[in-house]
Formats: C-alpha cells, sequence, structure tokens
C-alpha cells in the first residue's frame, strides 16, 4: 500500500474543501450572518491545518496506485470530507450535537438527503439554519454528486494516470472505464458536463421566478440526485412549473454520463440504442402511469394533479433524488408500494442517482434467464449480452457478488435499527433500504413529513455508515472496515 500517497492525496483534499467553505462563507457575509463567517472560518482554518499537515508529513516518492489503494483512498476521504464539512454545523450552533451534524453532512455529500432537521417549531428546524448554512448543506449534494476524487483528478495532472482506480471506485456502476485515453481527460469532460447541466437548471428555474438562491440550492439538490431543500416543506411550497422542472432535470441526472458525452460527438443514435436508458424510462413511465391512476380512481386528486404529483415523485424515487411534492405515506397502498420497489432500483451506471442501478438489474435478470436456459438445454451456450455486447464471466460474478452483499448489508442494518426504540418495522425497513440506495425518505415516521431526528446516536452512525456503503458501492468501506487491510504486511 502507498500510504504515503493516500495521505497526500487527502491533503489535497482537505485543503480543496477548505477552499469550498469559502462559497457558502460568501453567502454569510452577504447576509451578514455573523455565527456563520465564525464557523466557516473556523471550518476554513481546521481544513487548512489537516490539508497542508498531511502534505508535508506526507511525501510520496512513488505516484503509483493500486487497486486496493484507490479503494482505500477513496473511502478515506469521504469520511474525512464528512468530518470536516460537519465542523461548521456544531460551531454554528445551527446544529449543535455534532453526531447530529455528521449524520446531516455524510447525507449531503452521499447524495442521500436524509435529515435530522424538523419543521418550524422543532429544533434544530431547517428553516433555522439560515442562508449560509442551507447553501452549504445542498451544495454538499453537488460536490457529492459527480465524486469529489473526480474533481481532484480534473484539477490535478501530477496525479498517476494509473488513478483509473480511483474513478472505479467513485463512479457508480457495473462496468467502468474512460471515456477517453487520459483519465484526467474524462474527469474534465463528466465535470463539464455535470456543470452545464446543473447551470441549465439554475437558468429555468429562474427564469420561473425563483431567486438566485433558491435557484442554485434546488439546482444543487437535483444535480446530485440529493434533495435537501430550503424549507421543511419540501418542494410542496413552489409553482407546478418549477415542479416540472426539477422532474425533468432530476431525469436528466439520473441518465449515464456517457450517453451526454457521445451526443455531444454528433453520436446521436447511441441514445436511441441505449437499452438501459429505454429500460429507466420505460420504469419511469410505468410507476407514474400506475401511481396517477391508482390516485385518480381512489379519488386523492384531479387527473392534472395527479400527473403531475406522480411523475415528480417517481423520477424523485427512480433518480434517488429523494425530494416530494406530497405526503405520499397518506397515499393508497398501491402507490406506496410502487415507491417502495423504485427504492431498490436507482438510476443509470454513470449517473449521480444511487440505487442499485438499472445496469445491474438488467445483467442480474439476463443472468437469471441463462441459467434457467441451462437447466433446460444443458448443451446450449448462451452468452449474457449488455448494450449490444458479450459481458464478460468476471462482470457477471462482481455483479452477483456485489448483490448479494447489497442484500446483506440492508439485513444487516435493518436488524440493528431494530435495537431502536423509535422506528417501527415499517420505518426501520425503510430507513435502512433509502440510506443505503441515497434516496432520503422513506415511509412510516421518515416519509415527506417526517424525519431521521428521532433516531438514537447508535442508529445515526449505523445509517451514516450505510450510507457510505451505498454511494460508494460497499468495497471502499468494506476494505478500510476489514482488519486486514491494515496489517504491517499491507504497508
Amino acid at each position: 500500500m502507498n500510504r504515503k500517497m493516500v495521505a497526500f492525496i487527502i491533503g489535497r483534499i482537505a485543503v480543496i474543501e477548505a477552499f469550498l467553505f469559502l462559497f457558502p462563507l460568501t453567502v454569510s457575509i452577504i447576509h451578514n450572518e455573523q455565527k456563520s463567517i465564525f464557523a466557516f472560518l473556523i471550518s476554513i482554518a481546521v481544513a487548512m491545518t489537516l490539508g497542508i499537515l498531511l502534505s508535508l508529513v506526507f511525501k510520496p516518492k512513488s505516484k503509483v496506485i493500486s487497486a486496493k489503494d484507490g479503494f482505500i483512498l477513496v473511502a478515506l476521504c469521504w469520511v474525512m470530507l464528512s468530518l470536516v464539512g460537519a465542523v461548521p454545523f456544531t460551531v454554528s450552533g445551527t446544529i449543535p450535537n455534532y453526531v447530529d451534524a455528521f449524520f446531516e453532512t455524510v447525507s449531503g455529500f452521499t447524495t442521500t438527503g436524509a435529515s435530522i432537521l424538523g419543521a418550524q417549531g422543532i429544533t434544530p428546524s431547517v428553516e433555522s439554519l439560515g442562508y449560509g448554512m442551507l447553501f452549504w448543506r445542498s451544495f454538499t449534494h453537488w460536490i457529492g454528486g459527480m465524486g469529489i476524487l473526480v474533481f481532484i483528478m480534473a484539477i490535478i495532472p501530477s496525479v498517476s494516470d494509473r488513478s483509473i482506480y480511483i474513478l472505479r471506485a467513485e463512479v457508480p456502476g457495473p462496468i467502468k472505464g474512460k471515456l477517453v485515453p487520459k483519465i484526467t481527460d474524462t474527469a474534465k469532460i463528466l465535470y463539464i458536463i455535470y456543470i452545464v447541466i446543473t447551470l441549465l437548471e439554475v437558468v429555468f428555474l429562474f427564469c420561473g421566478g425563483m431567486t438566485v438562491f433558491e435557484s442554485l440550492v434546488y439546482a444543487f439538490g437535483t444535480a446530485g440526485t440529493g434533495g435537501f431543500a430550503p424549507t421543511s416543506a419540501g418542494l410542496s411550497v413552489v409553482s407546478p412549473y418549477h415542479q416540472i422542472v426539477i422532474t425533468v432535470f432530476m431525469m436528466l441526472f439520473g441518465v449515464n454520463f456517457n450517453l451526454y458525452y457521445l451526443a455531444v460527438l454528433g453520436k446521436i443514435k447511441a441514445l436511441f440504442k441505449s437499452r438501459e436508458l429505454w429500460c429507466f424510462i420505460s420504469i419511469f413511465a410505468v410507476s407514474s402511469t400506475i401511481m396517477t391512476l391508482n390516485l385518480v380512481m381512489e379519488n386523492i386528486y384531479g387527473i392534472a394533479d395527479a400527473i403531475r404529483l406522480s411523475t415528480f415523485q417517481s423520477a424523485a424515487i427512480v433518480t434517488t433524488t429523494g425530494y416530494s411534492t406530497a405526503d405520499f405515506v397518506q397515499w393508497p397502498m398501491l402507490s406506496q408500494s410502487i415507491i417502495f420497489i423504485l427504492l431498490f432500483i436507482g438510476g443509470c451506471a454513470g449517473s449521480t442517482a444511487g440505487g442499485l442501478k438499472i445496469s445491474r438489474i438488467m445483467i442480474l435478470i439476463k443472468t437469471v434467464r441463462r441459467e434457467l436456459n441451462k437447466l433446460l438445454h444443458p448443451r446450449a451456450v448462451k452468452n449474457v449480452q449488455f448494450e449490444g455486447k458479450e459481458v464478460d464471466e468476471a462482470t457477471i460474478k462482481s455483479t452477483s457478488s456485489y448483490f448479494v452483499l447489497y442484500m446483506l448489508l440492508i439485513i444487516v442494518t435493518f436488524l440493528l435499527l431494530s435495537f431502536d426504540k423509535f422506528g417501527d418495522l415499517q420505518t426501520n425497513l425503510t430507513a435502512s433500504i433509502s440510506c443505503f440506495n441515497n434516496v432520503g425518505p422513506g415511509l412510516g415516521l421518515i416519509g415527506p413529513t417526517g424525519n431521521y431526528g428521532g433516531f438514537s446516536v447508535l442508529s445515526k452512525l449505523v445509517l451514516s455508515l450505510a450510507m457510505l456503503f451505498g454511494r460508494l458501492e460497499i468495497y471502499p468501506i468494506l476494505f478500510i472496515l476489514t482488519p486486514s487491510t491494515w496489517s504491517k504486511r499491507h504497508f
């Protein structure tokens, strides 16, 4: 293990986080929020000190990063980002309990959107944060959406080109690769696409009557498919126009960014040939249609409202954004069941969405179908195809292994939450699934009008770990929790 290189890059990331604190600091200065200004200055000092110390103490002789180094580096960076990112909340007193602040920050960076904050009159509440803290809270979604290490690869060319291992550890999906020969150029392309789509959403929201601040905050939450809103009422307080705009952009951010790159190159046909994209759109269309019919037939809404609300909620859950325009816990059981199923699925591989991913589900289904065919026709040879290409056995094996680990960890999380007296079966089960899939809201006490504040300290730490497991797709966090990783023979 190249521990000096790992520590050196963590130091660089800490310095970058200090720089990122300047954005909410500026917002706090504009709105003359003295406590927030002080909190962000302290946070900048903490991040800079940590970054400089790590960079000076650990000067790597070799910049080579192995696959294992990539996993460990990604996991440690995300933990460090969350630990330091929670500092302004606690120092400012807006979220005085550091564990709560850590939970909120992990939820932000992992783009989960699960919150311990309540409505007005409940301490701490969303509305009590102020402009600077609200900006930072949503900005963490935008930072975590594409990945902070993808960002560092885009701006620091000195990192070894073997940092493809970093990209593979941080970018979600079963099949990962480079868009162009140089990994740093791939990172730049991804971030340019990310920034352009984000700015487009900001413009559309602003043109609809939102302030610049509101447009940025909602766009950050959509781009990172996170779901933090500046009010406890979510998006129920915004106009139907804004809800439609956000629905469209949630879906756009749930699409594989590789397809956007191909579209820019003029390869539009690639969009229409992508079976993953068609599957993603089909799941959204079918779930929206079923919920619309269910809401109309049960006389919950008129047809226009039913279409708008169900399409919004389908997009919010399948892309794991987690925004809400209505309290779907009060919807009929069929609609709630659809939402429960959508909690697992997620968006396309290579998007900012969480979840199991459409690509994995397609590979798993095709693998099961192949095995069934083998039972009926033992001598037949049938390969698993994905996007017109044969999927190698290593990918099939890793996808199957991932699914087993995925289900096992959700079960373990659920069992650990059962020791908590806060939630019932529905609350604990959907909290486990929602946090692991980086969705945010669930059913029961953690629905759109509820929050995670009632869970114990232990449960919040367990759920924070579940969010990190889900965002980094298990293996990086599993590596740092494995004792053999830190044995002397690996250093």
